[in-house]
């Protein structure tokens, strides 16, 4: 399923945009060795495990090259799959099979690695009350495509952009003056303005957190690079009434002890920002 940031008008510009950048003025490997009005088939191929992520842009990315391209997928955005799998089969006019290929490749291989990575870090916290977040820490250009991903590997997406969520970071709460401050600042400028928007404010010790509760006005505290023993500290003074976030070094070795903190959510960057692609191949025939 695509999700509802993901519209016509954000695929169009980001596929658009790709294929202008990949195809110039022309495939003139493709023209020249393939004549023009034949036919094939292509397969795409696992090259190794993972969880597959990015068919149906796959589908949308060959609408662009030739309608006439058709897809028979044997699995769904989220599936599991094996190396030796085949993920679907091709079938249409030869060139635009190849001149879409790399394009749709990676897309999908980078789009499956980060939905593999999530998958991975899920299943090691999914028994416990809490949601693994990602960041704004994505590729420009190409962060709808990673948060997209995020969800299909069975992760929640944070805050889309600067636009829908007010984060008091520690540069804002420097700047302003202390949490106190800055979010003193941040009910105002929302009573100024209209908008309705959670504040979450990145707490970096068990001071700060006592700040962020004695405010009364936070829906999240985050808390950012801290000790397990302060981690805990942290959460029994909240005690349930705000929010909670563990962000930094956040890994595969420990997830699981920051989630038996206590938290509601764990944010990790690195689902997005330090991924290896999922190798996927695309095998013509004729």
């Amino acid at each position: 399923m695509i999700p509802n940031y993901v519209t016509k008008e954000v695929l169009d510009n980001i596929i658009l945009d790709a294929i202008r950048e990949d195809l110039g003025d022309g495939d003139h490997t493709t023209l020249a060795v393939i004549p023009e009005g034949k036919t094939g088939k292509a397969s795409l191929v696992a090259k190794e495990n993972g969880i597959i992520a990015g068919l149906d842009l796959a589908e949308i990315v060959y609408g662009k090259f030739n309608k006439e391209i058709d897809q028979v997928n044997y699995f769904k955005d989220g599936d599991p799959i094996k190396k030796g799998d085949i993920i679907f089969e091709l079938s249409g006019n030869a060139r635009d099979i190849l001149s879409s290929e790399r394009l749709v490749l990676n897309f999908m291989q980078r789009m499956s690695g980060i939905s593999t990575h999530t998958r991975k870090l899920v299943d090691m916290i999914d028994d416990l009350p809490v949601k693994l977040l990602d960041t704004r820490k994505t590729t420009p250009n190409l962060r709808m495509l990673e948060k997209w991903a995020v969800l299909i590997g069975g992760g929640t997406n944070h805050r889309i952009g600067l636009y829908d969520m007010i984060m008091l970071k520690d540069n804002h709460v420097d700047l302003a003056g202390g949490i106190k401050s800055a979010v003193e600042k941040a009910v105002e400028y929302l009573k100024s303005t209209g908008k309705q928007l959670k504040i979450e404010v990145e707490t970096r010790n068990l001071e700060e957190v006592r700040s962020a509760i004695q405010t009364g006005q936070v829906d999240i505290i985050m808390l950012d690079n801290m000790s397990v023993v302060d981690m805990k500290r942290a959460v029994e003074m909240i005690d349930g009434k705000i929010m909670t976030e563990a962000s930094g070094n956040v890994n595969e070795d420990t997830i699981r002890e920051i989630a038996e903190c206590g938290v509601d959510f764990i944010s990790v960057g690195a689902l997005t920002h330090s991924i290896k692609s999922l190798d996927l191949s695309l095998l013509t025939k004729i």
